[in-house]
């Protein structure tokens, strides 16, 4: 919590956090956050809604918004996403435009720097993974990005070990507006609990799935409430589009699905600091990504 001689001084706002697909969004996000709130895969556009998660010090909070990758899209779903990316630039205080230093500069940076000339905000570039480079590789990819925009800061981070972070942070802080404290000193997200969860299971199933999978599944919590034992007893169902990917998801004698619920559980018990049931299901909705009131029902909105 802030002091009360510092109020005055207290700065707060929010900050949008976009980059093409898997370049470690929601890697960085859960690196300041500290704690798991957007899911993590090696398969792009993993992310499909803006999560929000909440960094707060004594003299600063910062509202992150983590959203999808921009990429061309090949449904509603895709276009749901590209809207939610998109349109968070000129809502926000400043915005990190992350990139990988490994693979440099490619088409959808470029397409990105097209939206980030369109707005006025202050655009932060961090260049990720900076511990998989030579020195001599970021240089180069600095003086690169340099001659197609005018950022504001350029801060080179490892997202993923924490390198840098601490400076990042700082760098962000001073984009910031004066303003109150939106949500309590220890709170890390705004999402409802079964948000995160549906997430936190979407995410193990990403891991463990082959290709044709990942853009066909949904997560969606039916049913979570807490026992007289003080267990939090949790359904939730997994839609695919086709009967074969409902066959791969539960595995041979249910052998991946239970081993899905196994690690999702573990997430969840650390999210909620309670022991979990957890009871999943699996369901075809099919081509659900380009049914309108499906995906409406699923928590997506186009507005």
């Amino acid at each position: 919590m802030k002091s009360s001689n510092s109020t005055k001084a207290f700065k707060s706002g929010f900050v949008s956090i976009i980059g093409r697909p898997n370049v470690g969004k929601s890697t960085l996000m859960n690196q300041v956050i500290g704690q798991k709130i957007a899911i993590m895969s090696d398969k792009p556009q993993t992310t499909r809604n803006k999560i929000h998660g909440v960094y707060t010090t004594d003299a600063a909070q910062i509202v992150f918004l983590d959203t999808p990758g921009i990429h061309k899209p090949t449904s509603k779903l895709g276009d749901y996403m590209m809207k939610t990316a998109q349109g968070t630039l000129g809502e926000v205080d400043a915005i990190l435009f992350l990139i990988d230093v490994v693979e440099g500069l490619g088409g959808g940076d470029r397409f990105i720097i097209e939206q980030l000339k369109k707005v006025t905000t202050p655009v932060i570039l961090v260049l990720n993974k900076i511990d998989q480079v030579q020195p001599e590789k970021l240089l180069e990819v600095i003086t690169t990005y340099k001659d197609l925009y005018s950022f504001a800061e350029i801060v080179p981070v490892s997202a993923k070990n924490g390198n840098n972070v601490g400076t990042l942070l700082e760098q962000v802080i001073k984009y910031l507006p004066q303003g109150p404290q939106y949500y309590p000193a220890d709170q890390i997200t705004d999402h409802p609990e079964q948000f995160v969860c549906a997430e936190l299971i979407r995410e193990k199933i990403l891991h463990m799935t082959r290709e044709e999978i990942p853009h066909s599944i949904a997560v969606s919590i039916e049913d979570m409430k807490v026992e007289e034992n003080g267990v939090v007893h949790i359904s939730a169902v997994i839609f695919v589009e086709r009967d074969s990917q409902k066959g791969i998801i539960i595995g041979k004698k249910g052998a991946l699905l239970k081993e899905v619920g196994r690690q999702a559980r573990g997430d969840i018990e650390r999210l909620l600091g309670s022991k979990t049931f957890l009871e999943l299901w699996v369901k075809v909705k099919k081509d659900w990504r380009n049914q309108e009131r499906v995906l409406k029902d699923l928590g997506f909105r186009g507005d």
